[in-house]
């Protein structure tokens, strides 16, 4: 069986090396360049690869190919595999058959890093043999490749769900949905919300899917379609027979039969969108039979997620946030929320056909002044121009702090919150939020 990588990056690598272990003719192809340590690892397990370009005679003659998720499906070579009529699927289609592991798959909007994190740290503090992956962390692939778990808990993006045809969790969690990566999706919203679903469409009788009952799209999909899946829904406005809430400042899931309480104000995470993410994880933890002691404790200590509305430095009484994975307007919507003193906002990158209408009354509430990061901030002045007193560009991480800096009193706050991916002028979110952080420290 030949098995052709597309992409050689995380998952790329991760799915090659489980490929070869299960005795399969694997050939990776990345169309960019394919970083040093992954080159050493493909060399190592004597895996061969390519990069800079698509050869088609060593492709198009795969019996199974696995796409990495970050390649469009209108890529011209992609679309050469399906006129061809070869299986293109994504790294956990082509995982999960090669373990017995228990998987909890989480997807959604915004939300899923945190929900994800704090599940596996709910379940490892519990004493489970778990694995955390998707995408975050090691490739799943690669874990299994080295088959150690008992469960895993997966961050999956509507992406790597395109590419699943049998893949089932036996826990689904969809965290919310709100219009993201549209430019995949044909600009069709209704295509974006049939893609985070398919996380459910292979569930049976004994699986569950955990939603949020708050949110619009996810409600009207459940009532227009159908799952197998018991439904567990969570809601700070809305109580359940079975399911999540908040009463009186106190979180309360009950899930067969079983009943959890704890004071919202004992939870580490800060904000109404984290108190969904620690319903959805908690509920999780008891389908887990967890002992209610242990989740309590592991919300309480729960660390939070690098670049989501991370606390970096107060400076003169200003306290700097960087919460650089907000790629997206609803994330920054949450940010904006949950600001609570004069803001200086740090906003743009590359646009995935935003509209900024929803963030009007919060940015006349809580901001007063707007820097664009961005090589093109035409649809953030257009939107925030009259709103705003101050508006400034700057094209640089650097003039950027510097300049939310002089933009300050005491008492106010900086928040990096870009509503935007960051391709334009930065590598990925994560570098930067680091060149955030960085520039914050050189004050």
């Amino acid at each position: 069986m030949r098995l052709v990588v597309l992409g050689g990056g995380e998952s790329g690598v991760g799915t090659a090396i489980l490929g070869k272990k299960k005795g399969y003719d694997v050939f990776v192809s990345d169309f960019g360049k394919i970083k040093e340590n992954y080159k050493e690892v493909l060399i190592i397990n004597k895996i061969a690869w390519e990069e800079e370009q698509h050869t088609e005679d060593l492709i198009l003659n795969a019996d199974v190919v696995m796409k990495s998720p970050g390649i469009p499906e209108k890529s011209p070579i992609v679309k050469k595999l399906v006129a061809a009529g070869i299986k293109v699927i994504s790294e956990i289609e082509f995982a999960k058959p090669f373990t017995e592991a228990l998987t909890i798959g989480i997807t959604g909007s915004n939300g899923k890093t945190t929900t994800t994190m704090l599940t596996h740290h709910l379940l490892k503090s519990a004493g489970l043999n778990v694995g955390l992956g998707g995408n975050i962390g090691k490739s799943f692939a690669w874990q299994v490749a080295e088959n150690k778990f008992d469960a895993y808990v997966l961050e999956l993006s509507s992406f790597q769900l395109d590419g699943i045809i049998d893949y089932r969790p036996d826990i689904a969690i969809i965290t919310n949905i709100s219009p993201d990566h549209l430019d995949r999706y044909e600009y069709k919203y209704q295509n974006y919300i049939n893609s985070k679903f398919r996380i459910t469409m292979n569930q049976t009788e004994d699986d569950y899917l955990i939603y949020d009952a708050d949110d619009e799209a996810s409600v009207e999909w459940l009532k227009n379609n159908k799952t197998k899946a018991k439904l567990i829904p969570f809601s700070l406005t809305q109580s359940f027979d079975e399911g999540a809430s908040i009463n009186n400042n106190k979180m309360e899931i009950k899930i067969n039969q079983e009943e959890f309480t704890m004071e919202t104000e004992h939870i580490a995470l800060e904000g109404k969108h984290n108190m969904k993410n620690a319903m959805a994880a908690s509920s999780v933890a008891k389908l887990m039979q967890i002992r209610n002691a242990t989740i309590r404790e592991s919300l309480s200590n729960f660390q939070g997620v690098e670049h989501r509305l991370e606390k970096v430095l107060k400076i003169q009484n200003v306290q700097y946030i960087n919460d650089s994975k907000a790629t997206n307007v609803n994330a920054t919507f949450f940010a904006l929320d949950s600001m609570n003193v004069p803001t200086v906002w740090i906003v743009g990158g590359v646009d995935k056909g935003n509209d900024y209408n929803e963030l009007m009354s919060l940015v006349r509430e809580k901001v007063k002044a707007i820097i664009c990061l961005g090589v093109d901030n035409r649809k953030i002045i257009d939107a925030f121009g009259n709103v705003v007193d101050i508006m400034v560009e700057v094209n640089n991480m650097s003039d950027a702090v510097k300049t939310a800096q002089r933009l300050t009193e005491k008492g106010d706050a900086v928040l990096l919150s870009p509503a935007c991916a960051s391709f334009d002028l930065f590598e990925n979110y994560e570098d930067r939020g680091k060149q955030f952080k960085q520039a914050v420290h050189n004050l």
